[in-house]
């Protein structure tokens, strides 16, 4: 067979993305190596996917363990996989039930149905608008780019679904002047991810909270990159201490093997009545085993102290660096979600620092206009974090020294 290269990219695949000039073929914990033998620090995780690294050894165990006993059976059938991760879902969470999906994405579509669905049952038609949030990114189906607050990824996709208002994060006062009881929920990240690296305050969502009570609400929490360990806690609103009524999980949660949950309380989660909703591979036996043992790896002290921990190197990382270039105007960000916001001198230099990064060998994302973003395994070493800071020095440099 002739040799795959990153060149037969444009002549085969649509040109949604515009991966990197490399091809990664291995990877292991924190590192990848392209086809050229070349190593590179993963300070990416996959977009905060790879939570246990790259083909952690129990990981790769669960799924070839799995793959030899059943692959996929349907949602007519259950499988004890599945009930074993939604049974570990529900005894760790605010939440009663579970339905699980494939993407992100797909969880959030999910979540905006049952809200929907759930206030037309109980208070009728009437009850229809979802409060979101300026920069929010909620994923890629029709309903979920109008809810998120992103007009690039809507524009030209119309007609679009209706009675959805965007508002400014973490402004309370923009809220308690647009909810009503017509409101059937409110749809927010704990942090904004893609909109840049925003937490919510304390105060912002507990008042967000009592506002829909007050408006019988629900209030649904997007965890699919805060989710799963990702913050030093399991989920991200148990560090505020503020309950959501559904929340959605995807990323982590399979350390790379697609799939998501989508949970909520009883009294929401009956609303989905069997035909109501539905999904031909989610619960599937094969990603849910894996989901298990991610599960099982991640929500431990060990691992959930450890992001914390990580935390402060990354920061004080960032905070040497800054010291000795003076190119950024923030570091901030929770656990192991990190963002490094550039001056606005410096912001139209992003994408030339993230590509110079590749070319020294360590990987980082961006977020919003001017974010290096970093999302890293929550089980990266010491040493994984030092190369790549050293990496790292050696890019800065180049554009600041």
């Amino acid at each position: 067979m002739t040799k795959i290269t990153r060149a037969d990219f444009e002549k085969y695949e649509m040109g949604i993305y515009v991966p990197a000039p490399i091809l990664p073929v291995s990877g292991k914990g924190s590192r990848f190596y392209d086809d050229a033998g070349r190593d590179y620090i993963d300070f990416a995780g996959g977009i905060a996917v790879n939570v246990m690294g790259h083909c952690h050894p129990e990981i790769v165990k669960a799924l070839t363990e799995q793959a030899n006993k059943l692959w996929h059976i349907s949602n007519y059938l259950c499988t004890e996989p599945a009930i074993k991760l939604a049974k570990y879902l529900v005894e760790n969470t605010f939440a009663d039930k579970v339905f699980f999906a494939n993407s992100g994405g797909e969880a959030n579509e999910a979540s905006l149905k049952l809200a929907r669905r759930y206030a037309y049952e109980k208070f009728g038609s009437e009850k229809s608008q979802i409060i979101s949030f300026q920069n929010s990114f909620h994923g890629r189906t029709l309903f979920d780019v109008t809810v998120g607050g992103q007009a690039k990824y809507r524009e030209g996709f119309g007609p679009l679904p209706g009675d959805i208002v965007h508002l400014e994060f973490n402004n309370l006062e923009a809220l308690k002047e647009t909810i009503s009881d017509k409101t059937c929920a409110v749809i927010l990240e704990p942090i904004q991810g893609e909109g840049g690296i925003i937490p919510a305050t304390k105060e912002f969502l507990t008042a967000v909270r009592e506002l829909c009570n007050k408006h019988n609400a629900l209030l649904i929490y997007d965890e699919v990159q805060t989710g799963f360990g990702r913050t030093g806690y399991l989920y991200a609103y148990q560090m505020y201490g503020v309950e959501p009524d559904i929340l959605t999980s995807a990323k982590g949660l399979g350390a790379g093997i697609p799939i998501a949950a989508m949970m909520a309380r009883d009294e929401v989660a009956k609303t989905f009545k069997p035909g109501v909703h539905g999904t031909t591979f989610g619960a599937n036996p094969l990603a849910t085993a894996v989901g298990c043992r991610s599960f099982e790896l991640v929500n431990t002290p060990e691992t959930l102290n450890g992001v914390k921990e990580k935390e402060l190197k990354f920061k004080a990382n960032y905070a040497a660096l800054n010291n000795k270039y003076h190119c950024f105007k923030d570091i901030r960000g929770v656990g192991l979600l990190i963002g490094a916001d550039l001056k606005d001198e410096y912001a139209d230099k992003l994408k030339e620092i993230t590509a110079e990064c590749l070319n020294q060998g360590v990987f980082v994302i961006t977020a919003g206009h001017s974010v290096i973003r970093n999302a890293p395994a929550l089980n990266i070493t010491d040493e994984e974090i030092a190369e790549g800071f050293a990496r790292l020095d050696k890019v800065l440099a180049k554009f600041f020294g």
